[in-house]
């Protein structure tokens, strides 16, 4: 159960992700300023959301090792 739970967690960060991504390539590519700056803001919470996926990956490393132990 825990690693079921820890698995959606993940693959919930990781939509987010995919719609971050996806804005980020829309402002892109509308050449449009204000969109640009947006950009910025939009990147910065991809990292974050990246910095988080880790620390949930390492989490269900944790977790999937004491299960097989």
């Amino acid at each position: 159960e825990t690693l079921t739970k820890s698995f959606r967690e993940v693959q919930s960060v990781l939509d987010l992700n995919r719609r971050l991504i996806q804005q980020a390539n829309d402002n892109h590519r509308s050449k449009i300023p204000r969109n640009l700056d947006m950009n910025v803001e939009l990147i910065r919470e991809i990292n974050a959301s990246i910095s988080e996926v880790v620390g949930l990956y390492s989490d269900l490393s944790e977790s999937f090792s004491g299960i097989v132990q």
